[in-house]
């Protein structure tokens, strides 16, 4: 009895540790386009890891954003614009300026597949910045990263028409 209770008490943090990690998935569907995207978040407040594999798409880089509402009901364009609470221009993966929801870009290769694993740091399945319940878009375009001088770059990044999307949820 005693080695039992020791051994729940010396393994409790690491159990709590485990149970914090949350995890969401979306399946994006389009005309021509489908795939998966895996979200993971060890901790609160932690890093969010991205894993996706998309096919159907055209060789190169395609926008990939978190937009702000996971509803379909007339298409992707029902998921209104980039997830955006803190009024921010668009911008890079990288850059201080920037939507929660901008994830820059991912690229298919030849045989139209985009396979990609990556982390992001502003995104969040949890709090003010959770994704969850959200939409998430692929585009026909690459995203200019808000650095293209067009007209819609600080807004969309020039990413063009919204090819595949669906609804983010708890996995």
């Amino acid at each position: 009895m005693v080695s039992w209770l020791f051994c729940t008490l010396l393994a409790a943090p690491f159990l709590l540790a485990a149970a914090q990690e949350r995890r969401a998935i979306v399946i994006l569907t389009g005309e021509s386009v489908t795939g998966n995207v895996t979200f993971s978040q060890a901790e609160d407040g932690g890093p969010v890891t991205v894993r996706g594999i998309i096919s159907g798409l055209t060789e190169g880089k395609h926008g990939f954003h978190v937009h702000e509402k996971g509803d379909l009901s007339n298409g992707c364009l029902s998921t209104a614009g980039h997830f955006n609470p803190e009024k921010k221009n668009h911008g890079g993966p990288d850059d201080k300026e920037r939507h929660v929801g901008d994830l820059g870009n991912i690229s298919a290769d030849r045989s139209g597949v985009a396979e990609f694993t990556f982390t992001d740091s502003v995104i969040s399945l949890v709090g003010e910045h959770s994704i969850i319940g959200r939409g998430l878009v692929m585009h026909s375009d690459p995203d200019d990263l808000g650095r293209g001088g067009f007209s819609d770059s600080l807004t969309t990044g020039h990413a063009g028409s919204r090819i595949a999307c669906g609804v983010i949820g708890i996995q």
